[in-house]
C-alpha cells in the first residue's frame, strides 16, 4: 500500500500552476456572481453563502490533486555532474590574474 501511495505523482510544472491559479479564480468568481444574484432573487444570504462555498469546494476538487492536465510541460533539466568531471572542469579554467 505504501508503495502504491509514493507512486503518486505530487507536483504540477509551472504551466500547470498558472493553469490551476485560473480555474480556481475562474470557479470562485462565477459562484460568487451565481451565488449573489440567485440570493438577491430569492432574498436570502444564506443560499449566497452556500454557492460560494459550493463553488470553493468545487474549485479545490479540480486545482488541489496534481491531475495530468497540470503536468504536460515538465522542466528539462540538466545532467548531474559527477565529482570527478567538476575536479575535471574546474582545472581547465584559466586561473584569474590580479590587478
Amino acid at each position: 500500500m505504501l508503495s502504491y501511495l509514493k507512486s503518486l505523482p505530487t507536483h504540477m510544472d509551472y504551466k500547470g500552476q498558472q493553469l490551476a491559479e485560473l480555474t480556481f479564480q475562474r470557479v470562485i468568481i462565477a459562484s460568487a456572481i451565481i451565488g449573489f444574484i440567485y440570493g438577491y432573487i430569492i432574498e436570502q444570504f444564506g443560499w449566497t453563502v452556500y454557492i460560494v462555498l459550493a463553488g470553493f469546494a468545487i474549485s479545490c476538487l479540480l486545482t488541489l490533486p496534481p491531475w495530468p492536465m497540470y503536468r504536460k510541460n515538465p522542466l528539462n533539466w540538466q545532467p548531474a555532474v559527477e565529482p570527478e568531471e567538476k575536479k575535471a572542469i574546474e582545472s581547465v579554467k584559466k586561473p584569474k590574474k590580479h590587478k
